[in-house]
């Protein structure tokens, strides 16, 4: 067995959040490991996503996924503006195309207002077309401040920012076990490694549940169950009509395990819609399943009612890690340091869904407070 190496602080996964986290501790002044078991960062949620920069509306008034959003978004939009990361401040339509929906727009900005969102517009079925004129609806928010990002990108700008402030992301690097030490945590490899480090983050994402079930000295009653919500992607073939992000006003009275069949428009035009829900017992089922191109055209021809036939081709899938089943509302953030579970060093972040890109340098500075030395 190979000797215990010692770092100072490591980080598991290499996703967005987990290269923010990363990138802030580093810059804070600490010696940074990541570890990712891929062979390259950002291969998981990070890259199987809408890459929106969410406003923080739908979340629950105080809850972490409302604030973190909020200040997140803020913190994406200038960070990006100061290191030249691609993103686009395209706005998006809230749209309603039922009278329950469209009698329940007024309560939408009002949530919002309440996380702190205070540019939202309310809208007329006239204005909302004269904005997009391919549009149907009853009626519509307006939310200036959604955006689109290059999550590559951003996830490229994170890393250097990491290795520049001496820290490194070392891939091919799976975690097997960890183990609560009086000198540390343990960090014990696939290929024998064995780390001791003061500061250990699970940022691994759909795994981190299973990650923190494998720390000898953690008591499982602090380790959620992980649920695994598919979401399919359709693409559009041809020219989109819409500048703007097309989402439909969540149904009153359900749960919101996604934000429905949306439309988005990536930074070189190029339009998708989805994801929809498709619970699954695999967080590795991520094959498109074509015959799912029917719902979608039901569920886009609500707003878009010219969409061609034929004109939806499988996209790809992402799965989000979820910590709430199908009949359950949709759970927060869990941002689970040592004031919790009682073992000095550790962070847990489970169930970071969406927003968790727009959320990400909010969730590191967070991070960072919980494990100041």
């Amino acid at each position: 067995m190979q000797d215990v190496e010692r770092v100072d602080a490591v980080v598991i996964g290499a996703g967005v959040v987990g290269l923010a986290v990363a990138r802030a501790l580093g810059l804070g002044g600490r010696d940074v490991m990541v570890l990712e078991r891929e062979a390259a960062i950002g291969t998981g949620t990070s890259s199987r996503n809408s890459e929106v920069i969410h406003a923080g509306i739908y979340y629950p008034a105080g809850s972490l996924k409302a604030a973190l959003c909020v200040q997140g978004r803020d913190a994406l939009y200038a960070y990006c503006a100061e290191r030249g990361v691609a993103h686009r401040r395209c706005g998006k339509l809230i749209v309603a195309t039922t009278p329950s929906q469209q009698a329940a727009l007024p309560a939408i900005l009002e949530k919002a207002r309440r996380n702190g969102v205070t540019d939202l517009q309310l809208l007329s079925a006239q204005q909302a077309k004269r904005m997009e004129p391919a549009l149907e609806c009853l009626g519509a928010v307006h939310s200036p401040s959604t955006g689109i990002v290059d999550s590559h990108g951003l996830m490229l700008a994170y890393q250097g920012d990491l290795e520049h402030a001496g820290g490194l992301v070392a891939c091919h690097s799976g975690v097997e076990r960890m183990m609560v030490t009086s000198q540390g945590i343990e960090v014990h490899c696939a290929d024998g490694t064995r780390l001791l480090a003061q500061t250990v983050v699970n940022s691994a994402g759909l795994s981190a549940c299973d990650l923190a079930r494998r720390v000898q000295g953690l008591d499982p009653c602090h380790v959620p169950r992980a649920w695994y919500a598919k979401g399919n992607y359709f693409t559009l073939a041809g020219r989109t009509p819409f500048t703007r992000l097309i989402y439909p006003a969540p149904e009153p009275d359900r749960h919101l395990a996604g934000l429905g069949v949306h439309l988005t428009i990536d930074l070189g035009g190029q339009a998708k819609f989805g994801p929809d829900v498709q619970w699954t017992d695999s967080p590795d089922d991520l094959v498109v399943d074509s015959s799912r191109a029917e719902g979608f055209y039901a569920e886009v021809r609500r707003y878009w009612p010219d969409l061609p036939a034929g004109a939806l081709q499988p996209g790809y899938a992402g799965m989000r890690p979820k910590i709430n089943g199908p009949d359950e509302p949709a759970a927060d953030f869990v941002i689970q340091g040592p004031a919790v579970h009682g073992v000095p060093g550790l962070v847990n972040l489970f169930g970071i869904e969406s927003p968790g890109l727009t959320s990400s340098l909010a969730i590191a500075d967070r991070v960072v407070s919980l494990v100041r030395p």
